[in-house]
């Protein structure tokens, strides 16, 4: 008969393990504490990259992105405080701050318009206009982060996609599955009707007509009833391309 390992053999299975245990942990705590260093290696780097690129990055909105994505890729938020030593090196909080009041501005200037939700290109033409021709460049992705930033501020700020494009919701509330649909039927011709909108999804004409009437009350649709052969029309300003541009 085979016999056990017994006590001594139980004993040093238990202090071999232990002794695994105790080697993995100050293999876990020196692997960190490196990586801690690199991390801290890298955002000094950073530093002295942005310090000695400020003219660039204040300039050049593609060059501005990259400098973003190369904070993003180690953890740093150039916009996360005025007070940072990032705005104090870059001037960063100052200009989103000043980009994201002339946001708003377009915004609320348009709203009556397209009922608060707008395409971020025509957003991105109202401030460039609004901001002239001497002031420093503005990008998309510039926008965008200026939007995400007035989160924190509420009153329904946020960035929504309808049909591959990205637009700029500004007012309380959700666009749900069915109204995105909608817009998306009409972003070809900037209109639909009740039985277009149930030819392109197959919806019964009672959910198609309450959508429509959903998205005419928020002031997202206008209703015209002119058409030559008397069919209700949805139009929507946001998707048009041409009324909701700066004056």
């Amino acid at each position: 008969m085979r016999r056990g390992p017994g006590i001594a053999g139980l004993q040093h299975a238990a202090r071999t393990k232990e002794q695994f245990k105790l080697t993995g942990e100050e293999v876990k705590k020196n692997t960190l504490q490196a990586m801690h260093e690199q991390l801290a290696a890298f955002r000094t780097n950073l530093e002295d990259f942005a310090r000695k690129h400020r003219a660039d990055i204040r300039r050049d909105p593609l060059f501005r992105a990259q400098f973003h994505t190369m904070c993003a890729n180690i953890g740093v938020d150039p916009l996360a405080s005025n007070k940072s030593l990032w705005a104090s090196a870059l001037g960063l909080g100052d200009y989103y701050y000043e980009l994201g009041v002339q946001v708003v501005e377009a915004c609320l200037a348009t709203r009556s318009l397209n009922g608060g939700l707008m395409d971020l290109a025509s957003l991105l033409r109202y401030v460039s206009k609004r901001r002239g021709s001497q002031a420093e460049p503005v990008s998309e992705d510039d926008v965008v982060r200026a939007i995400r930033k007035l989160r924190v501020l509420g009153g329904g700020f946020d960035l929504v996609t309808i049909g591959g494009r990205q637009y700029v919701r500004s007012v309380p509330g959700e666009l749900n599955l069915d109204k995105n649909r909608a817009l998306e039927v009409a972003q070809g011709k900037g209109f639909t009707s009740v039985a277009q909108l149930c030819k392109a999804t197959g919806w019964p004409t009672g959910r198609a007509d309450d959508v429509l009437q959903a998205l005419a009350r928020e002031g997202i649709a206008w209703v015209d009833d002119g058409a030559p052969d008397g069919v209700r029309l949805y139009w929507f300003p946001c998707l048009s391309g041409g009324l909701d541009q700066a004056p």
